[in-house]
């Protein structure tokens, strides 16, 4: 029923059609006109608590530029492995032929997990265990990736440590593993000697290594470690000073150190290849390092080496690129940043093998034997048969401290990416740590000495075999 107007009268069906709605705190009729615009009233429990103030954010740290990114994932990937293992697979997988599996497997495996694993970090801006809010369900990866890099960094600087012991014993003329020392003048009165232990014949640098060094010689076996060497020891407290040292700022510390420990190993492989192309028989070493087998295509064990190395250099899955990655600002061009830092990383483990095997060929000439006679892998070639090739160059004390200078280099870079990870994750899971400078400094100083107290296990007389193991 209407009146006069035509308007609704009270009470009437239309009118109750019209009746109005509440809608997002607002009153609006059915036919989609606001009727009165007046806010609805706020339940009171919804409203702050008197006295309350918001958590403040934590503003996370970020690169000071590209460059530091791109050195610090490159210091992390071209580490000791591409100077002692890589040329070694290669000469022992069918030298130039085993670059063929090596770049597939590059490509296939390496290049997509890598980028996979730089896009994770910088689009979740978190660490290794942080990163997985996005699917707490794999939250246990992460854990994983912390448990992993604890062990690498563990056997890693012990490796640092011995690196630290012929750097400093690189300083003596004669070099103390060289036929010219008086301590060898016994032993090099028939060119070697032998292991009363094992009955094995050593060489004067093999004795260096293995008695003066390790200490393995005083052991009996895994239940005998024998007591602490405080050589070692001492090498391996330095070393861990000087990691904390390097990362106390954070990436605004380490990205700047990374400009001198990523550049300087370049510059002495450099120097290395040139010193060793003008040596009589750095040829034969050479020829020996890429003479092409093409029958050890069809070995299934070439193809898995050529993996593991990708897998061993890159440091895929561990959390150090994952970590540092969520530096980077949320528009960086990831793609880009792969591929220089995949392509630099093998071509440095090439490269690296031609300063290895020419100097390793004129120590084989100087013998008169063949290559593979002198070449060894894993702390082998690094700590025995380069030292003695070194031995034998003129002014073989500055060469052999520029090496272990370089060795000393690649893994402190390494082992900035594996700490970067385990400090990140921590930081993140307690972010009121990065607002404090000084609860940092003290969490990062308590992870060192812990890692130095577990690390003093690997420094006995038989516990080195371990880390030799699973450093090759």
């Amino acid at each position: 029923m209407q009146d006069e107007t035509g308007k609704a009268a009270a009470g009437s069906p239309a009118n109750t059609v019209q009746n109005s709605l509440h809608l997002n705190g607002h009153t609006v009729t059915q036919n989609g006109h606001n009727q009165t615009v007046t806010p609805a009233p706020q339940p009171q429990s919804e409203s702050p608590p008197r006295g309350s103030t918001p958590t403040p954010t934590i503003p996370r740290e970020q690169w000071g530029g590209k460059y530091e990114f791109l050195l610090s994932c490159i210091g992390y990937c071209v580490g000791l492995g591409n100077v002692w293992r890589f040329p070694y697979l290669c000469y022992r997988n069918g030298g130039g032929v085993f670059l063929i599996p090596y770049f597939i497997m590059l490509f296939v495996t390496g290049v997509p997990l890598f980028l996979m694993e730089l896009s994770l970090g910088q689009y979740g801006a978190a660490g290794p265990i942080n990163v997985w809010k996005c699917c707490p369900l794999l939250k246990g990866i992460g854990i994983g990736m912390l448990c992993v890099s604890t062990l690498v960094c563990l056997y890693y600087n012990v490796i640092i440590a011995w690196t630290f012991y012929y750097l400093g014993s690189s300083f003596q003329s004669p070099l103390p593993w060289s036929c010219d020392a008086i301590s060898n003048a016994a032993l090099c009165g028939n060119g070697t000697s032998v292991n009363s232990s094992t009955g094995k014949v050593l060489s004067p640098t093999e004795h260096f290594w293995n008695e003066k060094v390790l200490g393995v010689v005083n052991s009996e076996g895994l239940h005998d470690p024998g007591p602490i060497r405080w050589q070692l020891a001492l090498c391996l407290l330095a070393a861990w000073i000087i990691i904390f040292l390097c990362m106390l700022k954070g990436i605004r510390s380490s990205g700047k150190v990374v400009y001198v420990t990523a550049t300087f190993p370049y510059f002495v492989l450099i120097v290395l290849i040139i010193r060793g192309a003008t040596l009589e028989g750095s040829l034969q070493g050479i020829t020996f390092y890429l003479t092409p087998q093409w029958s050890r295509l069809a070995n299934a064990q070439v193809w898995n080496d050529a993996a593991s190395q990708i897998f061993y250099s890159l440091g895929i899955g561990v959390g150090g690129l994952l970590s540092m990655a969520s530096y980077n600002k949320f528009d960086n061009n990831v793609i880009r940043d792969t591929i220089i830092i995949t392509i630099g990383n093998c071509s440095t483990s090439f490269f690296a093998g031609f300063a290895i095997f020419s100097i390793l060929g004129h120590m084989a000439w100087r013998k008169g034997v063949p290559v593979d006679k002198v070449a060894d892998t894993g702390p082998g070639l690094a700590f025995v048969a380069y030292p003695e090739a070194l031995a034998l160059l003129p002014g073989s004390v500055f060469w052999s401290i520029l090496f272990f200078l370089m060795l000393f280099m690649l893994g402190i870079d390494t082992l900035f990416g594996n700490m970067e990870g385990i400090t990140t994750a921590v930081l993140d899971e307690f972010p009121q740590l990065r607002g404090n400078a000084l609860h940092k400094s003290l969490f990062l100083g308590a992870l060192c000495f812990c890692f130095y107290l577990m690390g003093l296990l690997l420094v006995t007389d038989e516990s080195t075999s371990f880390v030799k193991t699973s450093s090759t």
